[in-house]
């Protein structure tokens, strides 16, 4: 009886130019982490951002926020197919091009329009290394290789929402607001020279298939009238979009409602553990519970948190005690760590025979509804919790009857 195999398995390094394992995860986490630091190291500047543009309701800065998620929404769908089309490589210089144009603009900004269109582009271009490069990693690695240095990027990727606003903040210590765009698009011209040096093509020419708007046309149409795929689609839309609002407002509820000013990054910073842990462990939860029941246990908790956090932040005058606020979050987002992986998951369940475009179709839909329900909760902050709470207990809801609906029955 042979023993078993034991040795990882092959990778073709050698014949993709010798990049190694270790520098390819490094540079994959750099291209990938334009997208998290694009939104969470601005968030202690929006202030700065919106006085020195003359903004006239604060409410509107958190709007430096949506637009890079509108963008990114728009962008998502494209560049899958465009990479199945005209290669990895290719599709990554454009996004990373636009993305760094909607940089320059930014950083130049002479008013708050001018900003707000450096931030689509942002979005536009940051979803090319956001999308593409998960299918880089498919094409060079194989099997363990794959699953290991895939676990490794999102490792990594989670951990930079966590340190993003202490990077900003920082900045700000020594700089104008502007060094933070200008720290952007250093990284951005860095990650795009590393890569086109040193990381080789991996889609072969005879394995790229034309790219067809209606290809796309055609995945929009299965995905929106499949009733799972396109009921998951909107219920992480809207669970996305309780998010999106959180992340709109934080900026205003630490470091103005509860006075935090320079340690809102490390309030942020450890909310943000929450749900990086919680996307850990899901790995090892859904084989034993099932994505369903995880999902629907993790919208219980949330919406009966929410319930019960509800009438305190009310007689509290929309300012509950901080630890209270902590707390909570704290339970929510760690909800929102097991359905952000498990919606999309569940989405991409009837898709996998379009699993390339069907993906860019499901997270452009959900990242184009967060984005409607994000800002309406940002923009009705008034100085206090009850905006929030309430947005997080009624999208809970609305997602618990999207998934109900969404749910195959059982047949008689």
């Amino acid at each position: 009886m042979n023993p078993p195999d034991t040795s990882p398995d092959p990778t073709p390094e050698s014949a993709l130019g010798g990049i190694g394992f270790v520098e390819s995860v490094v540079l994959m986490v750099l291209m990938i982490s334009l997208v998290a630091l694009s939104i969470d190291a601005m968030l202690p500047a929006l202030a700065d951002i919106g006085r020195d543009l003359a903004v006239a309701d604060p409410n509107d800065s958190q709007l430096v926020v949506s637009m890079l998620l509108l963008g990114m929404g728009l962008g998502q769908v494209i560049y899958g197919p465009l990479s199945d089309s005209i290669g990895r490589k290719p599709t990554i210089y454009l996004g990373v091009g636009i993305f760094i144009t909607g940089c320059a603009l930014s950083v130049t900004a002479a008013d708050f329009t001018m900003m707000l269109l450096g931030r689509v582009l942002q979005g536009i271009g940051a979803a090319g290394p956001r999308t593409v490069i998960v299918a880089l990693i498919r094409d060079q690695y194989e099997g363990r290789a794959m699953a290991r240095i895939l676990s490794l990027v999102m490792a990594v990727f989670i951990l930079v929402p966590v340190l993003a606003p202490a990077l900003g903040q920082a900045i700000l210590f020594v700089a104008h607001w502007r060094w933070i765009f200008g720290l952007l698009l250093g990284l951005a011209l860095i990650g795009l020279t590393w890569f086109a040096l040193r990381q080789p093509e991996t889609l072969a020419p005879e394995k790229r298939r034309p790219f067809r708007l209606g290809r796309i046309a055609l995945a929009v149409k299965e995905a929106c009238g499949h009733r799972v795929a396109f009921g998951y689609t909107l219920a992480g839309g809207v669970v996305f979009g309780a998010f999106l609002g959180y992340l709109n407002s934080a900026q205003q509820i630490f470091q103005q409602t509860y006075g935090l000013g320079e340690l809102f990054p490390i309030y942020f910073g450890g909310l943000a553990i929450a749900i990086g842990g919680a996307s850990y462990l899901n790995a090892r939860l859904v084989m034993r519970f099932g994505m369903r029941l995880l999902s629907h246990r993790a919208l219980i908790v949330t919406v009966a948190a929410s319930l019960a956090c509800l009438p305190l932040a009310w007689m509290a005058g929309g300012v509950p005690p901080l630890w209270l606020l902590m707390a909570y979050l704290a339970v929510a987002f760690f909800c929102f760590g097991l359905l952000f992986g498990n919606f999309n998951a569940l989405a991409m369940e009837p898709l996998g025979h379009i699993a390339v475009v069907g993906a860019a179709v499901v997270g452009s839909l959900q990242t184009l509804i967060s984005v409607v329900f994000g800002v309406a909760i940002g923009r009705a902050y008034d100085g206090g919790l009850v905006p929030l709470v309430t947005g997080f207990a009624v999208l809970g809801l609305m997602s618990m009857a999207l998934m109900r609906w969404a749910e195959p029955k059982p047949k008689q």
